[in-house]
């Protein structure tokens, strides 16, 4: 064995040691959270940092239920994330596609301006947006939060660094066997650049289902809410007792399907930006 195996080996070894210490910091929120909406309120209260509960309960869960309509504020959820996720991917390709293949007039102004849009903080956009929507009567409605999410700066700036690396004359070849624009679109471009969907699909699905300070101006009535905008008002339904397990409950069911989206697309997620990143 070389002398210089053994300090490799050890220099691996502490790196491991020190992710595994950084991801257990990381993850204790989140074990604390999933084990305290199983937990009475008492041992939540109390100085203990065990996430893991003494005496397990679904008393919280069953608290939640009789307060907010749960289920259908998680069906809310899922429709204005799904259907913002379809309609940014195909939205944002769409003109990733036309920057990337279509060298117009403007191109890379337009394409820059786009960009710039990025550096508006969103919170500068909630009064005129909020106006618009009166103005169109789609207050308590999930079109505010469907339409204005279904294309966005950096969906179009990713789709556009992917789309560059397709071969110019694969599209081409399509064009001469007949093919019209849109298929060339559909049946060429989207098939090359499925790891580029899969990660912007992860992020707007994830970033839709977040989204909290819009639906909580625009959604008046409980049966509307999305899931994080009732979980926010938990802590008011019981006056000036906190129901710390109730909160509790609530971000668990609120985090779980993000979660489990998050695991099984991280991998295209890392490899579809980093394509997008290095490519065009």
């Amino acid at each position: 064995m070389s002398g210089e195996t053994l300090p490799r080996r050890a220099q691996m070894a502490l790196l491991y040691i020190a992710l595994i210490i950084l991801s257990i910091i990381i993850l204790y929120p989140l074990l604390w959270m999933l084990g305290a909406a199983f937990k009475p309120d008492t041992e939540i209260l109390s100085a203990r940092l065990n996430p893991i509960p003494i005496s397990p309960t679904l008393a919280a869960f069953e608290h939640m239920f009789e307060i907010i309509p749960v289920g259908r504020n998680v069906l809310n959820s899922f429709i204005v994330a799904l259907t913002t996720t379809a309609l940014s991917l195909f939205l944002t390709s769409l003109g990733g596609y036309a920057f990337a293949k279509f060298p117009f007039p403007g191109n890379r102004f337009l394409f820059y301006f786009i960009l710039a849009t990025m550096l508006v903080p969103p919170e500068l956009n909630l009064v005129p947006s909020f106006l618009i929507m009166v103005r169109l009567g789609w207050v308590n409605t999930f079109w505010p939060l469907i339409i204005p999410a279904a294309a966005n700066a950096f969906g179009i700036f990713l789709m556009r660094q992917y789309i560059t690396s397709v071969p110019t004359e694969l599209l081409e070849a399509a064009r001469l066997d007949g093919a019209s624009e849109f298929g060339v679109y559909w049946r060429i471009v989207l098939p090359a650049i499925r790891p580029a969907l899969a990660a912007l699909g992860t992020l707007s699905f994830v970033g839709s289902w977040n989204e909290f300070v819009w639906p909580l101006i625009i959604l008046r009535q409980p049966e509307t809410h999305t899931i994080m905008v009732s979980v926010s008002r938990l802590p008011t339904a019981q006056g000036f007792n906190t129901p710390w397990g109730t909160i509790m409950a609530g971000a668990t069911v609120a985090v779980i399907p993000t979660i489990i989206i998050f695991i099984f697309a991280q991998r295209f997620i890392v490899s579809g930006i980093m394509a997008g990143a290095v490519r065009g």
